[in-house]
């Protein structure tokens, strides 16, 4: 990412456990952090920058949910709303979702989400229903890039 990024921060890593569609389901925990960035690309280059990293990572598809390499999801482009064959902008399940927006909150509370949210993160995260556990790992993606985020704790 940093290769189209302007500005570019990367949250804390948090463990969570898997979401599961079928009880019984065995599934390893995911690891999960929310990366900032700003960059000159439009929404559908977004997307292809994305998928093609994916594609270096050798992400496979097989199921909704299933366990992956890497998934790279894009939560907001700006103030953009959209809802095309290929993506929804904001993402339609950002808000159902701690261990998205936790590590969001993490990097940039006042983060405001378009229209149909219309609201900040820290108010989404606050309203969030999600009670799957999240555990705050050591791990950094991107050291040179992280933000000293010991402060919000």
């Amino acid at each position: 990412l940093q290769a189209i990024a302007v500005h570019l921060r990367c949250s804390p890593v948090y463990e969570a456990v898997a979401h599961k569609l079928q009880p019984g389901d065995e599934s390893p925990d995911f690891l999960n952090a929310v990366v900032e960035v700003s960059t000159e690309l439009g929404v559908d280059e977004l997307l292809e920058y994305c998928q093609e990293i994916e594609r270096r990572a050798d992400r496979q598809r097989p199921a909704p949910y299933a366990p992956r390499t890497l998934d790279l999801d894009i939560l907001v482009l700006g103030q953009t709303s959209c809802m095309t064959n290929r993506i929804t902008l904001p993402h339609p399940r950002l808000h159902e979702r701690r261990f998205v927006l936790q590590p969001w909150r993490d990097l940039a509370p006042n983060s405001y989400i378009p229209s149909p949210i219309r609201t900040t993160v820290d108010v989404v995260l606050s309203r969030c229903k999600d009670t799957a556990g999240l555990v705050k790992t050591s791990w950094l993606l991107m050291p040179d890039v992280q933000e000293d985020l010991s402060v919000r704790q």
